[in-house]
């Protein structure tokens, strides 16, 4: 009996040991899903920085006001070229593919993501009079740390999360999470350092980043500096589809108070 039992706690450990080996050699393959590039008659620049060509698609050029757009882990960004074009009518609009998204070269990971939000925002900073970000869900943190290293005039973040880290820890619950994970987007931790005025949107029924881990992001910011909607009946995906979605980021950018 005590052998047997022996047996079963060596497999369970190697199973866990084994498992926990493939999360942490896998976990940007967990993290990341790169897109191909997609063809397009919109503009295209190429931003190189660190030795990386960083594709980012550009809509309404000639305004005073810009739009700088990070999307979702597995979003192809350029998608969503007509719809931006035509809902942010006042604002040039750039489409960031993120380094091995799109076109761009590279491979994903949180501090590349990082160094090219800025490079880009700061080469395009002296064309505008202001410059918005948004940010959806992976892209929300990237959103956050860019709000909170320069000067943003308004953020906007769609089904963001507290950090990957608690988002993760929260499904693997007997890992060490935070000794593992090597990009942990921690949103929460910026909060204090961005003083833009801040829209959050959120899907009621999101089950990849649940409510929970967006409202504590929420809660974070001082009331008067942030607004925020739950959309009833929506998940990750399809909460760019409903009506409200386009309304509300367009009445956020164009009021004109800080």
């Amino acid at each position: 009996m005590i052998e047997k039992l022996s047996n079963i706690l060596i497999f369970l450990l190697v199973a866990y040991l084994g498992f926990g080996l493939l999360l942490y050699l896998m976990q940007r393959h967990f993290l990341y899903f790169p897109t191909q590039a997609i063809q397009h008659h919109y503009r295209q620049l190429s931003f190189n920085t660190d030795g990386e060509s960083i594709k980012v698609t550009v809509l309404n050029t000639g305004k005073e006001r810009a739009i700088i757009y990070f999307g979702g882990n597995g979003e192809t960004v350029d998608n969503n070229a007509a719809i931006f074009s035509a809902t942010f009518t006042d604002h040039t609009v750039y489409l960031v593919n993120y380094r091995g998204y799109g076109g761009s070269t590279g491979q994903p990971g949180e501090q590349g993501f990082y160094s090219d939000a800025q490079f880009i925002f700061d080469e395009i900073k002296p064309e505008y009079t202001d410059i918005s970000v948004i940010g959806r869900s992976l892209g929300s943190g990237v959103a956050t740390f860019l709000a909170s290293k320069r000067e943003v005039n308004k953020l906007i973040l769609i089904t963001p999360f507290d950090s990957i880290q608690n988002v993760a820890q929260a499904i693997y619950r007997i890992y060490p999470i935070a000794f593992m994970l090597k990009d942990k987007y921690e949103s929460l931790g910026r909060v204090a350092s961005i003083k833009a005025k801040t829209l959050v949107m959120i899907a009621e029924k999101d089950t990849i980043i649940k409510v929970k881990h967006s409202m504590r992001l929420v809660n974070a910011f001082p009331a008067s500096q942030i607004t925020w909607h739950i959309l009833s009946n929506e998940n990750h995906n399809s909460i760019s589809y409903n009506e409200k979605y386009y309304t509300l980021l367009k009445q956020f950018l164009s009021n004109t108070s800080h």
